[in-house]
């Protein structure tokens, strides 16, 4: 390799301009190597970078705790079809440890499993939704029993109950006020008829 070649090579390698690769060469006695250590003596080059590896993960930056990064995973994945995944199983739990309770003044009717309640009803909802309704003026109630997620639905059902109850009153107090004197008046004239 000639000289011409050496301070080409060298001052691609080193980032130094043809005249520094030339000086280095030359006191190097045309060595690369040693020309390149003479380069890193004046500051012209920078030497090697020194790296330090550590097993310790405070002392790594990029560094991430597994715990932390599946959680973060978990939220991410935390999406629609989880969500309703998770729905269907509480569900289905709910079905498999409750009966549906019919009673009529504070007295149990009939008990069948929520499971069978829940078919009827999808089979049957015309004709068991209107009796149902229809039978909370009659002071039927329903609720669930056996499962502690049953507290909400069983809120719902004694709301719709109470709600029924409060309708039902409503339309006896123009009966239960019957002798008053609008009434009584109203009696007088069918009887003149």
């Amino acid at each position: 390799m000639d000289m011409l070649e050496k301070v080409e090579r060298l001052r691609e390698k080193a980032n130094v301009s043809y005249e520094e690769a030339k000086a280095a060469l030359e006191e190097a006695g045309g060595d690369l190597l040693d020309a390149i250590v003479i380069l890193e003596r004046q500051g012209k080059v920078n030497g090697p970078r020194q790296e330090k590896y550590s097993t310790e993960y405070e002392q790594q930056a990029n560094y991430i705790r597994v715990k932390d990064k599946v959680e973060e995973q978990e939220k991410e994945s935390e999406g629609l079809g989880r969500s309703i995944g998770r729905a269907v199983r509480r569900f289905w739990a709910f079905i498999r440890s409750t009966s549906f309770l019919i009673r009529r003044k504070g007295e149990t009717i009939f008990t069948m499993p929520t499971l069978v309640f829940i078919l009827l009803l999808f089979f049957f909802w015309q004709i068991l939704l209107p009796a149902m309704i229809i039978s909370l003026f009659f002071e039927v109630r329903y609720s669930f029993s056996g499962d502690d997620g049953a507290v909400k639905a069983n809120t719902i059902l004694e709301k719709a109950g109470d709600f029924a109850n409060d309708v039902r009153n409503e339309f006896r107090r123009p009966e239960q006020t019957g002798n008053g004197p609008e009434n009584a008046q109203a009696s007088e004239e069918f009887k003149e008829s």
